[in-house]
């Protein structure tokens, strides 16, 4: 009956300029989130993760020979479901070998207001981290050890961005994901008895120094210049990884999960 039921429910749609699929396209070539604040999900892993985080799906694509997949996972019954001709479906999607389905979903509405009031904030700060595979594996990380959230700086790739999405491999559905500026953000931590941490390669406390039980934000870096002098003079302190080896530096991704391990570590003590 399910089958039937969702066989009964899908429309074939043979044109690339037909408006869900123009949608579809422009977050997946942007990174973005659409005009109407849903997301592009591609693959079914994602669309798994995203029903299961209890997002709402809008509407679900798939490609004619990937019918099968529909019945993987169960669909909500208000969820649009649009049949795609191959290509058509290769028109939306961004990888070189699509699993043949795709989704728009809404996402949760965040604010940093209600985040920044959670009591024990642990927060991780993004200021212009530009690979998106290093941005979603810090929100999974973030998750994993029990972040409250992560705020994205301006310069810093889109969660909602489908590199970035898969190496979150779902925690961007579930941990909040906040853009601002630093203008903004400084008062909002200082008012609030937050501790703003730059992460810096050196000159600053070992990590297994400093009280990370507290409410805190860690700020990490761009990728290739670390964090800017101007906003390293704005945080209380910065915190560094003793690193015995002969390596110049961590990437970004790992220095935030080691920071983020110890963060953890240290509440659970």
């Amino acid at each position: 009956m399910q089958a039937a039921s969702k066989n009964a429910r899908i429309r074939i749609v043979q044109s690339r300029q037909n408006t869900r699929v123009k949608e579809l396209r422009s977050a997946l070539r942007k990174g973005e989130k659409t005009d109407a604040g849903l997301a592009a999900l591609e693959g079914l892993h994602l669309i798994e993760e995203a029903i299961r985080s209890g997002l709402r799906i809008v509407t679900i694509f798939v490609r004619s020979d990937s019918l099968p997949l529909l019945d993987r996972f169960r669909i909500p019954g208000q969820t649009e479901i649009l049949e795609l001709p191959g290509e058509v479906f290769a028109s939306a999607v961004t990888t070189e070998s699509p699993q043949g389905i795709a989704a728009l979903a809404e996402v949760p509405p965040f604010t940093l207001e209600r985040i920044l009031a959670v009591p024990h904030l642990l927060l991780i700060v993004s200021a212009g981290l530009q690979d998106p595979g290093n941005l979603g594996t810090i929100v999974r990380s973030a998750e994993a050890f029990g972040a409250d959230g992560l705020i994205a700086l301006p310069g810093t790739v889109s969660i909602w961005n489908s590199k970035a999405l898969r190496a979150s491999a779902g925690s961007a559905f579930r941990l909040p994901v906040i853009p601002t500026i630093s203008k903004e953000l400084f008062p909002a931590l200082s008012s609030r008895g937050i501790r703003a941490l730059a992460t810096t390669v050196d000159g600053g406390t070992p990590a297994g120094q400093l009280d990370l039980s507290q409410p805190i934000a860690l700020f990490i870096g761009n990728e290739g210049n670390g964090l800017s002098s101007d906003l390293i003079s704005q945080c209380d302190d910065r915190i560094t990884i003793p690193c015995p080896g002969p390596v110049e530096s961590l990437n970004a991704a790992i220095a935030a999960s080691i920071l983020l391990y110890e963060a953890s570590r240290q509440r659970q003590t």
